[in-house]
């Protein structure tokens, strides 16, 4: 897939290493950036009577002033670079913010998530819930302990065979021709039809080698240790820069009581994952 719009979410509260990062991003792909300003309202607090306390509506009036002089600081800042581009603010609710972002991640190529907007818990649930949960975008979300580099020379593709894992590798295309290798990662494949066929990895890297990706592939044993636990281990063996996998192929409620790869990779990786659902 070529990357032509990225939508990088801000955090009202912190956002100029995320915005640097978008801007560097977009101007390596020569992509057009929709950056999108996001405060998550203050929940009202009901007073004598049943009525709305007026230190809430104060609160929530500094919040929309706030919001404004930050989405002008960005506009400000972008007008002075290069790019293609546009500002859209949003002030709402916890409960409304997943379908502000999906309505505007229908109209991209990729979502990007830098550290700032990623550290904020609660922003970073709903940009999950939305994007990911509720349009065919892809994220790219940045957990790790430094700035996310706006080309990856070392790519890790996490290989399953999944229809998730299928459409990862498809979306991130762009990215994966500019690495210097992908390694086409298995955790304890199995070699059977309607799988990972008699070789498992030689289908998709074949695939990908047929769009100029250089690949090599990598079958690992677990050992029993954790899928999550070997791909983010094997990142580090491989020097990767980039994390390419696709996101829940269990039933979401299964990961959230006993964990998985997707949980697991979100909560601990310290470098970004590029993931589609």
């Amino acid at each position: 897939m070529t990357i032509r719009t990225v939508l990088s979410i801000l955090s009202v509260h912190q956002f100029e290493e995320d915005l640097k990062t978008a801007i560097d991003f977009c101007g390596v792909h020569g992509a057009h950036l929709n950056a999108l300003v996001i405060s998550l309202g203050t929940a009202p607090t009901i007073g004598n009577y049943n009525t709305i306390s007026s230190v809430w509506l104060d609160e929530r009036q500094r919040e929309i002033d706030v919001l404004s002089r930050r989405t002008d600081e960005i506009k400000t800042t972008l007008d002075r670079g290069e790019i293609s581009c546009e500002v859209q603010d949003v002030y709402t609710e916890f409960a409304w913010a997943d379908e502000d972002i999906a309505e505007r991640a229908l109209y991209a190529d990729v979502v990007l998530i830098g550290r700032q907007a990623a550290r904020d818990d609660g922003l970073r649930k709903r940009i999950i819930d939305g994007a990911l949960f509720q349009t065919p975008t892809p994220i790219l979300i940045n957990r790790g302990t430094r700035a996310m580099n706006a080309s990856s020379r070392s790519v890790l593709l996490a290989w399953d065979s999944s229809d998730e894992a299928s459409r990862a590798a498809r979306q991130s295309l762009d990215l994966l021709k500019q690495a210097d290798t992908v390694y086409v990662t298995m955790v304890d494949p199995v070699a059977r039809m309607r799988a990972n066929g008699e070789e498992p990895g030689a289908d998709i890297a074949a695939y990908l080698a047929r769009h100029g990706v250089k690949v090599q592939v990598d079958r690992i044993a677990s050992g029993g240790q954790r899928a999550d636990e070997v791909l983010r281990q094997h990142a580090v063996d491989v020097s990767a820069d980039l994390i390419v996998m696709g996101a829940y192929n269990h039933p979401r409620w299964q990961q959230t009581i006993f964990g998985g790869v997707t949980r697991g990779m979100i909560e601990e990786s310290t470098m970004p994952i590029f993931m589609a659902h």
